[in-house]
């Protein structure tokens, strides 16, 4: 395990910056350590001689005063460093959280299939929240670690340089201690990160089918199987923190017998008189700091091994080098530029050009297709062949061979002409207008207009549950085609996808989705549809047969456009 991850200081600004004002803060603390030790010695050097003399010596008020000055420094210094943290692990778990998040999407859904849903939300959640400690605790005592260790043993060989010796003889004894216990911990913990990921994905797949188990009565079997989960998770973590009281036992001994021969040694040179008191205490006062910072740094560290743990996965998805796509054509197409400074359009065509897809179990092209605005696209074709793989290929979230124009005015992004519906509604918490909306504001006559033409008379104030708890399947996916309505209608995308839109819907609600759809394609988009459903299909202008082999074969039903 690596005391500091390089790859978490090139991809937050916010550590680096973190690091370098702890190591400025530590070298304060430092400064103000040695005016405390120096405090101290020259206090009781100062106090044995009035008391030899029977007098107050002048120079005891300044000193006395020098001391305060150097505790307040230094209790200030530590405040800051506290202060910095926090601030510290905020920022930088929301960079690590937007950064993924942005890689996540700019990779697709491709990538994403390849990994547990629910521990990537569990390892940027609560992970990454560990992060507190790593940040509020272990980085700072490193960066104090790495100032205060060299200056203090400085400070205390300039006093004596018998004392200093011992101490940097005896302090490689903590390392030692550090690595080996190190490598007992790392193994615990990498199976307590584990833990964590198998407990989040196990509660959220429960939550996620718990209608169906319901149905089949197997909801209470959930119960007992999360349980087990959890208390493999406390047992887990029972174990770590025995083994962290162990840790720091350990250190505290090793840094205590190294003292100890310090202040033998001391004592033995202050009998024969070839040591000066003020010596003396200035290094006995300076040499538990001495070994301090080395020895918190170790707790420290495996004290923070979960954030270690959690931002080591992270950083792992960053390095991942998977291309976010392969494509031949760029996310905003080239156009000219009028004189006027407009933009001339692309084209109103959907232009598909050879487009194919590499699964590992499937080659699913090439398509070569012309559709013109107008025009319904059905994708047809038995389950797993590729339907949603080329709606995923068209929006330009997998990557794929060959070209796709998408049509509209050259210079905006792909996504930007688009309107998508997924196959699963992907419903949020809020009101059905909201989800209509989604990451606008909703307005009330467009959402109403939406829903009524999926055939819903819902109250866009209806409250709607994560998921959509509260409406039926039908009614959710319905929400999620006027989802696509309300923005193709707000924002005049030329081209729609919708996948799997009436799987859910009986005859009647999928004739309103029908003539939902024809509706966009005569207000001129360009609308593909994914489908089994014999309705929408005969709905189609052009028909595209994905066979499960991967290839395609087209049929134009009827002629649109010129």
């Amino acid at each position: 395990m690596k005391p500091l991850d390089p790859r978490l200081l090139r991809l937050s600004r916010t550590a680096r910056g973190f690091l370098v004002a702890s190591a400025a803060t530590g070298l304060v603390r430092t400064a103000a350590t040695i005016g405390i030790a120096w405090g101290i010695a020259a206090a009781v050097t100062l106090g044995v001689g009035a008391v030899r003399a029977g007098v107050v010596p002048a120079a005891l008020t300044p000193t006395l005063a020098l001391l305060g000055a150097a505790f307040v420094v230094r209790a200030a210094a530590a405040w800051a460093t506290d202060d910095l943290a926090a601030r510290a692990g905020a920022r930088v778990k929301s960079e690590l959280r937007t950064t993924v998040l942005e890689r996540a999407a700019a990779r697709g859904p491709a990538w994403l299939a390849g990994r547990s849903t629910a521990g990537f939300a569990t390892t940027l959640g609560p992970g990454l929240d560990a992060l507190d400690a790593y940040f509020g605790r272990y980085l700072p005592q490193l960066a104090l670690t790495a100032v205060a260790t060299p200056v203090l043993l400085l400070a205390i060989g300039a006093a004596d340089l018998t004392s200093g010796l011992v101490i940097l003889l005896a302090m490689p004894v903590i390392p030692v201690f550090m690595v080996l216990i190190g490598l007992a911990t790392q193994t615990l913990q990498r199976r307590q990160s584990d833990a964590l990921a198998r407990l989040g994905a196990t509660y959220t797949e429960a939550v996620e089918g718990l209608a169906t188990l319901k149905v089949f009565g197997r909801a209470r079997r959930q119960v007992g199987r999360i349980g087990t989960v959890t208390d493999e998770y406390r047992r887990g973590t029972m174990g770590v923190l025995r083994l962290s009281f162990v840790s720091g036992f350990a250190l505290e001994l090793a840094a205590s017998l190294s003292i100890a021969l310090v202040a033998v040694s001391i004592g033995v040179r202050l009998v024969d008189g070839s040591l000066g008191l003020g010596a003396a205490m200035f290094v006995l006062v300076l040499a538990p700091e001495a070994f301090a910072p080395i020895r918190q740094v170790g707790a420290d560290f495996h004290a923070a091994q979960d954030g270690v743990e959690a931002s080591g996965a992270v950083l792992d998805v960053l390095d991942d080098r998977a291309p976010s796509t392969t494509t031949t054509d760029t996310d905003t197409d080239t156009h000219a530029v009028t004189a006027t400074g407009t933009t001339d359009p692309v084209g109103t065509d959907l232009v598909l050009d050879g487009l194919t897809v590499r699964r590992p179990d499937v080659v699913v092209g090439p398509l070569h297709l012309r559709a013109a605005s107008g025009t319904v696209v059905a994708l047809a074709g038995p389950s797993g062949a590729g339907k949603s793989t080329l709606l995923a290929a068209i929006r330009g979230v997998l990557p794929h061979e060959g070209t796709v124009q998408v049509p509209g005015p050259g210079g905006t992004p792909r996504a930007a002409r688009t309107t998508w519906a997924d196959q699963r509604p992907r419903l949020v918490r809020g009101s059905v207008g909201e989800n209509v909306a989604l990451h606008t504001e909703p307005v009330d006559a467009d959402v109403r207009r939406a829903l009524a033409a999926v055939g819903l008379g819902l109250d866009p104030r209806l409250p709607v549950g994560s998921g959509g708890t509260g409406l039926s399947g039908g009614q959710a996916q319905r929400v999620a085609v006027a989802r696509a309505l309300y923005r193709a209608d707000r924002t005049h995308t030329p081209l729609v996808l919708l996948d799997e839109p009436t799987s859910a819907l009986d005859a009647e609600a999928e004739q309103q989705v029908v003539r939902a759809v024809r509706a966009l394609a005569d207000g001129g988009a360009v609308v593909v549809v994914a489908s089994h459903r014999p309705a929408l299909l005969a709905a189609a202008d052009v028909r595209v047969d994905v066979r499960p082999d991967g290839s395609t074969a087209v049929t134009r039903l009827a002629q649109v456009g010129a």
